[in-house]
C-alpha cells in the first residue's frame, strides 16, 4: 500500500516468512504525483492512522518537500515541512541527517 514502509527492530526482530506483512509499520513514505496526491492524503493517511503507524513522510518531489506528520491519538500533527536542498533530521531519523537534495531529478 505504502511507497515505503519501515519497523523498528524492536517490533520486528526478523522478516516473516510470508509474502507479505500482518504488522502495521512504524514510518511511512508517501511518493506523491499529481495522480496519486489526493489517494494519499485523502485516503491513506487515516488508514494509517488507524492502524497506529506512528510517522508519516509526504515526499513531493514536482515541489520538492518532505512533510513530516506524527501520530498523535490517531489525528496526523505536522511536525515540519523542508523543502530543496536542505538537510534535514527528520522523525523518526532526526538522529541522522539526511540531504534532501539527493530526491530530486535536476
Amino acid at each position: 500500500m505504502a511507497d515505503l514502509a519501515g519497523w523498528r527492530r524492536e517490533r520486528m526482530p526478523r522478516l516473516p516468512e510470508t509474502a507479505w506483512f500482518e504488522l502495521p509499520p512504524d514510518w511511512v513514505g508517501e511518493v506523491l504525483s499529481p495522480s496519486t496526491a489526493r489517494l494519499d492524503r485523502v485516503v491513506k493517511l487515516p488508514i494509517y492512522a488507524a492502524r497506529g503507524v506512528a510517522h508519516v513522510w509526504l515526499i513531493d518531489p514536482d515541489l520538492r518537500t518532505l512533510e513530516v506528520y506524527e501520530n498523535r491519538s490517531g489525528h496526523w500533527l505536522l511536525l515540519a515541512t523542508h523543502e530543496g536542498a536542505a538537510e534535514v533530521a527528520a522523525a523518526p531519523f532526526d538522529a541522522i541527517r539526511l540531504p534532501l537534495g539527493g530526491l530530486w531529478v535536476d
